[in-house]
C-alpha cells in the first residue's frame, strides 16, 4: 500500500496512551502532530491527558486494543481524514502494568500481548504506518548471579510457565509478533526495551517503589522496601525515555535496543534521599517482596549511545526532586516550591 498524502500533519496513533509513559510521549508528539490516543484505562488514568482534550488536533478514544477498531467509522475522527491521509505512526504501549494489582489482570495481560499486539500491527500493515513496540527488560528474565549489565544479543531465560508469564512471556511473544510482521508485510517497525522509569504521574500505592516511597515520606509513614537491603536496580527518568523514543522512531535500527539508566542504585540509598530531601520523619522498613516487584537486570546501553547518540542525562537527585514537586502540587499540598 502506498503511503498517502500528509494534508499538514502527520496522524499518529498511541496505543495505551493514557499511562505512565503514554501520556508524556502523548505530550511531546502533539507539538507538532495530530494525535489520537486510545485507552481502555485498565491501569491508565483519564487525569493523565485532561490538559490534552481541549487540543484540536488531540482526541481520545476509550477502546480495548484487543478488540479490533475501525478509526475511519469513528465520528470523532473525522477531523483527521483517516480516509484519504491514514496513520502515520504507531506507538504501542497497550499492556496493563501494575506491580500492586498484577493478579487480578493476568488475561486482560496476555491478551494484550497477544490479540492486542495483533491488532496494533494489523493497522501498521493497513495504512503502511511506521510501527514502534514497547518491550520490557523482563523479556531477559531475572537478575543474573554474575550481575553483568544485560546487551540486546541475549536471548533472556524467562520461565513461561511462572506466575509472572503473563506479562514477561508476553512481551516476547509480542516481540516475536512484531518481528515475524515486520518480516512479512516489510513495515517499518522498532521495538525499544524499556528498563525502569520514573517521574510525575506514576499511580500512588501500587507498588512502584519511587513514588511510593515519595508519598510515604510525605505523611512521614515508613518507607517499605520489598526485599532486603541488597535490593537494588537502575532507574530512568521520563523525559530521558520521551528523548529515546522519538530517536527511535527517526533511526534506521531494526533490532530491539535498551532505553534506561546504567547506573545501579542501591533501593535503601534511594529511600534515604527521599526521606532526606523532605527532611520526613519518615523511617526504611523491609517487607518480603512482591511477584511483580523484583531484581532486574540492569541494561548495557552501549547500542543507545553508539547508535542513537542517547544517554540518559536526568540525574537520580534532579528526577527526584522533580517527582516530588508534581506530586505535591498534585495532591494540593502546600509549600511545594520547597520540593525544589
Amino acid at each position: 500500500m502506498a503511503k498517502k498524502a500528509i494534508f499538514d500533519k502527520k496522524n499518529i496513533l498511541v496505543l495505551g496512551g493514557a499511562g505512565f509513559v503514554g501520556s508524556h510521549l502523548c505530550d511531546e508528539l502533539i507539538k507538532d502532530s495530530k494525535v489520537i490516543c486510545i485507552d481502555n484505562f485498565s491501569t491508565g488514568d483519564e487525569k493523565n491527558i485532561d490538559h490534552l482534550l481541549s487540543e484540536y488536533d488531540f482526541e481520545f478514544i476509550r477502546h480495548d486494543i484487543t478488540e479490533p477498531i475501525d478509526l475511519e467509522s469513528l465520528p470523532e475522527l473525522q477531523k483527521f481524514k483517516i480516509e484519504f491521509q491514514g496513520i502515520q505512526e504507531i506507538y504501542n504501549l497497550a499492556c496493563p502494568t501494575s506491580p500492586k494489582n498484577y493478579q487480578k489482570n493476568i488475561i486482560p495481560t496476555i491478551l494484550a500481548n497477544s490479540y492486542g499486539i495483533k491488532n496494533a500491527l494489523d493497522l501498521s500493515v493497513k495504512y503502511n504506518a511506521k510501527f514502534l513496540h514497547f518491550s520490557s527488560s523482563v523479556v531477559y528474565g531475572p537478575r543474573r548471579e554474575d550481575d553483568k549489565k544485560i546487551n540486546e544479543n541475549d536471548i533472556g531465560n524467562v520461565d513461561m510457565l511462572s506466575e509472572r508469564s503473563a506479562y514477561d512471556e508476553g512481551k516476547r511473544f509480542a516481540e516475536a509478533m512484531v518481528t515475524n510482521y515486520k518480516r512479512e508485510y516489510d513495515l517499518d517497525a522498532k521495538i525499544i526495551r524499556l528498563f525502569r522509569m520514573y517521574g510525575p504521574r506514576m499511580k500512588l500505592n501500587d507498588g512502584q517503589m519511587i513514588p511510593d516511597f515519595i508519598n510515604n515520606a510525605l505523611e512521614n509513614r515508613d518507607l517499605v522496601i520489598l526485599g532486603d537491603k541488597n535490593f537494588s536496580s537502575s532507574f530512568c527518568y521520563i523525559s530521558d525515555c520521551i528523548d529515546a523514543v522519538a530517536k527511535v522512531m527517526e533511526s534506521n535500527i531494526d533490532k530491539p535496543i535498551n532505553i534506561g539508566s546504567d547506573l545501579e542504585v542501591s533501593i535503601t540509598d534511594l529511600a534515604q534521599k527521599v526521606v532526606s530531601q523532605l527532611e520526613s520523619k519518615s523511617k526504611i522498613t523491609y517487607a518480603d517482596e512482591i511477584l511483580f516487584m523484583t531484581p532486574l537486570c540492569i541494561p548495557d546501553i552501549t547500542k543507545a549511545k553508539n547508535e542513537l547518540g542517547w544517554m540518559p542525562v536526568v540525574t537520580l537527585d534532579t528526577g527526584i526532586k522533580q517527582t516530588i514537586y508534581e506530586l505535591r502540587a498534585s495532591k494540593g499540598l502546600k509549600g511545594v516550591e520547597h520540593a525544589l
